[in-house]
Parts: C-alpha cells; structure tokens; sequence
C-alpha cells in the first residue's frame, strides 16, 4: 500500500520534476556554456593564460591549496575519528562548532582572522615578539584556506568512520593487530570514499576562497595573489584575461570532481 502511494505521488509529481530538472540544468548550465563561449572568443588566450602575473596566481594557488590540504589531512583525520567514536557532551559542541565556518561569510572569517592573528590581534603581541608576522603573507593565504576548508573535510570523514562496524576492529585487535596497524588495514580502507570525497571538497574549497583571503591576506601579487584574486584584479584591466582566468578554473574543478567519481568507481569495481 505504502509503495503504491509513493508511486502514485512520484506519477503526480513527475511533470513538475522534470520541469525543475530542465530549469535547474538551464541555470547552472548557461552561465559556464556562456563562460566558456566568450572565453574561446577571446583573442590571446592563451598568452593570457601565460602571463607572468597569471603564472603566479597559478603557482602560489597549487602550492598554497595542497599545503592547506596536508595540514587538513594530519590534523582533520584524528580529530574527526574522534568526534565519530566519542560521545563525549563537550565534543558535542565542538562538532557543531566545527561547521561554523561553513555558513560563516568569507568575509567575517577574515575579519575574525585579523582580530585574531593580527598585529593589533589577540595573539598578535605574543606572535610579534617572536619575529611572527602573519597578516598579508603567504602564511596568512595558507591560514586563511584552512579556516574555510577543514570543515568539509572533517565533516565527510566523520560520517565515514561513523560507518565503520567497530566490530571489525575489535576482532582485528583480538587477534593481536595493534590499534595503529588496525586502522591503517581495517578502518580506514572502510571510510576512504568519505575521506576521498571530503578531500576533494576541502581542496577545491581551498582552492576557490577569495573573501577571507583578501580580508586576512591581502592582494599581493607573487605573494598572496591566489587565482580569485588575480579574477577579480584583471576585470579591472582585461576582461579576456579574466575570462580565461575564470575558464582554467572551471576546468581545474571539473578535473577534480572528474578524478573524484573515476576513483570512486574503481573501488566500487574492486570491491564488488
């Protein structure tokens, strides 16, 4: 009974969703189709994609956004283990304060940033006496990434070890495997498409920050000039350049989420 009513409510609502589905494809679609048509229309494309200022952008990107990542993997991946194994009332609340960051405006985190890691910051003082300058450095881009990626990884990774039967490892652990060796051969191979998948979504977070960046790091170029920023800059000059700026990252996400679902379904095709 209870199926029959559900497919005659999908039978009910099936024009309305393939109208949203047309509507939906329409308004994501159009904008990258017109992005990539005014791109490939542009002359000197590719020396704008070649420029000096360009390949810093793009350099100080890659070096920055895979720095941020490592730092979000070593640190990300015990902390979210723990949030999915305890049950602790004080993780409780800092579960739910490790997505802030996630509906927080770019903006307000760089301007928390500067309050905090600023010179006049909190810990501005104590970094300064030290030779610590963070604000307006590569260290501050680096920084910023971090604040607005982790959760995204931290959040997927606890949802896969949460899926993880910890009677896998206490068996494995009975038969005298150390709890290291444990979750190296036994809870992690289980939770890696979540990892994977909150990898990649920190990554391509980091990649694409811009408001935290420009409150907290500045628009340096060669120094804290990521590729939004270096977007931005270059409308103001050259709307070509721009556009071509725009489209290599419109690849660079599609390559990523391309790479993301081919691993996927290769272990899916390994484990079947």
């Amino acid at each position: 009974m209870g199926r029959g009513n559900g497919g005659a409510a999908l039978g009910a609502l099936a024009p309305a969703g393939v109208a949203a589905t047309i509507i939906y494809t329409l308004f994501i679609g159009l904008p990258i189709l017109a992005l990539l048509v005014r791109a490939g229309q542009q002359e000197g494309i590719v020396a704008g994609l070649t420029g000096p200022a360009t390949l810093q952008a793009l350099r100080l990107t890659a070096i920055t956004s895979v720095t941020s990542l490592a730092i979000v993997i070593v640190a990300g991946t015990p902390f979210a283990l723990l949030l999915a194994r305890r049950r602790w009332p004080l993780l409780r609340v800092v579960d739910a304060f490790v997505e802030l960051p996630i509906v927080l405006p770019p903006v307000v985190a760089g301007v928390a940033m500067l309050m905090a890691f600023g010179r006049h910051g909190l810990l501005g003082p104590a970094l300064a006496s030290v030779g610590i300058a963070l604000p307006f450095t590569t260290g501050a881009v680096i920084f910023a990434q971090i604040f607005v990626a982790a959760p995204f990884y931290i959040r997927a990774a606890r949802i896969g070890f949460a899926g993880v039967d910890p009677t896998y490892e206490e068996v494995s652990q009975t038969l005298g495997v150390s709890p290291w060796a444990t979750f190296w051969r036994v809870t992690l191979p289980v939770a890696w498409p979540s990892l994977l998948t909150g990898a990649t979504l920190a990554w391509a977070r980091a990649v694409s920050e811009f408001g935290a960046t420009i409150m907290f790091a500045g628009n340096l170029t060669g120094r804290t000039q990521t590729m939004p920023l270096a977007i931005m800059t270059t409308m103001e000059s050259s709307l070509g350049e721009a556009l071509a700026l725009a489209a290599l990252m419109l690849l660079m996400s599609a390559l990523a989420l391309g790479l993301l679902g081919f691993l996927l379904r290769r272990r899916e095709e390994a484990t079947a």
